[in-house]
C-alpha cells in the first residue's frame, strides 16, 4: 500500500472506528493499528483496498467495543462521545453523516456491539453482509438481522422532527449570546420545558453526575456558571456535522452540542468537560479563534 493510497482511505478507517467507539483517541489507536498491519501485509491480491481497510478497522474496533462495556459501567457520571471537529475547523478530512452527531452516537451506544458493527459497516460503508458475518463470527442471515434491528432503533430517532441546518445554527448562536450575557429569560425561551442537560467530566473536573431536567432549572444552572466565570469566551464551531459551542473558562475547555427539535427548542444539551476527550480540540483551536465568532 502506498502513502497516497493510505491518505485516500484513512478518513474511512478513522470514520468506521469513531462511529463504533465514540472516542477520538480510541479511533486514532485503531487507525494506527490498521496502518501498521497494512504496511506489513502483502495486499497485491486485494481487489478493494478501501473495503479491506474498513473491515480490518471494524474488527479491531469490535474487540475494543466489547471490552469498553466494562469500563463504561464504572464511568463517573454520564458518558458522552468525544466531540469530533468537522467542516473548516477539522484538522484533517473527516467523513460526515448523521451518525457522527452526539445525539445519534448516544443512540448507537445503546446498541449491542454486534448490532452497532453491522449497522455501521452496511449502512455507512456499504460492506456486504458476507464480509460483516466474517467480522462478527456469525452467519449472513444473522448479520442482516443485527443490522435490521439496529436500523429500526436509529430510524426511530432520526424520524423525530429536528431543526434543519439554518435553524440549528440560529438557535446555537442565540444560546451562545444568552449564555455569555447571563440572560436567564433568553435561555428559558430557547430550552424545551422538559429539556435535559448532560455533562461529562469523567471524574476529572467538576460536573453534574446526574442529568438535570427542566428548561428553567438548566437555565438557572447556566447563569450561575456564567457568573462564576465572567471571563469565559465562546465560539461557534462545527462538531459532528452540526454547529456547536466551544467555551473557554479559567483554563478549562468546554464543548456544548445540542439536540434541537423541529420547532427550534433545545431538547438536550450535551456538555463535554472531560479533558481527555477534548485534547484533540484543545490543540486544534486557539484561544483567539474561540473569541472570534459573533
Amino acid at each position: 500500500m502506498t502513502v497516497e493510497e493510505w491518505a485516500e482511505h484513512r478518513p474511512a478507517v478513522f470514520g468506521v472506528a469513531y462511529r463504533l467507539l465514540g472516542t477520538v483517541s480510541d479511533a486514532e489507536d485503531v487507525e494506527q493499528d490498521v496502518w501498521l498491519r497494512a504496511a506489513a501485509a502483502d495486499l497485491s491480491d486485494v481487489r478493494d483496498l478501501r473495503a479491506w481497510l474498513v473491515t480490518v478497522a471494524a474488527r479491531r474496533a469490535y474487540d475494543i467495543l466489547r471490552s469498553a462495556r466494562v469500563r463504561r459501567e464504572t464511568y463517573v457520571g454520564p458518558w458522552l462521545p468525544a466531540p469530533l471537529l468537522t467542516g473548516p475547523d477539522a484538522a484533517e478530512p473527516v467523513l460526515v453523516d448523521d451518525l457522527v452527531n452526539t445525539a445519534m452516537l448516544l443512540v448507537m451506544e445503546e446498541l449491542r456491539p454486534q448490532e452497532r458493527v453491522a449497522l455501521v459497516l452496511h449502512d455507512v460503508f456499504e460492506v456486504p453482509y458476507a464480509r460483516i458475518a466474517e467480522v462478527l463470527g456469525t452467519t449472513i442471515a444473522a448479520s442482516r438481522q443485527l443490522a435490521s434491528r439496529a436500523r429500526r432503533r436509529v430510524t426511530a430517532v432520526k424520524e423525530r422532527p429536528r431543526a434543519g441546518r439554518a435553524e440549528h445554527e440560529r438557535v446555537v448562536k442565540a444560546f451562545r449570546s444568552a449564555y455569555l450575557g447571563g440572560d436567564l429569560k433568553g435561555l428559558v425561551e430557547l430550552l424545551h420545558p422538559d429539556a435535559v442537560y448532560l455533562t461529562d467530566g469523567g471524574g476529572q473536573v467538576s460536573a453534574a453526575r446526574k442529568p438535570i431536567i427542566g428548561g428553567e432549572r438548566i437555565a438557572a444552572v447556566l447563569v450561575r456558571l456564567r457568573r462564576r466565570n465572567p471571563l469565559a469566551v465562546a465560539a461557534i464551531l462545527e462538531v459532528g456535522g452540526e454547529p456547536a459551542v466551544l467555551i473557554r473558562r479559567a483554563g478549562l475547555l468546554v464543548v456544548d452540542t445540542f439536540d434541537i427539535a423541529g420547532d427550534g427548542q433545545i431538547r438536550t444539551i450535551h456538555r463535554m468537560l472531560n479533558p481527555d476527550k477534548l485534547a484533540h480540540i484543545d490543540g486544534a483551536v486557539t484561544p483567539t479563534a474561540a473569541v472570534s465568532s459573533p
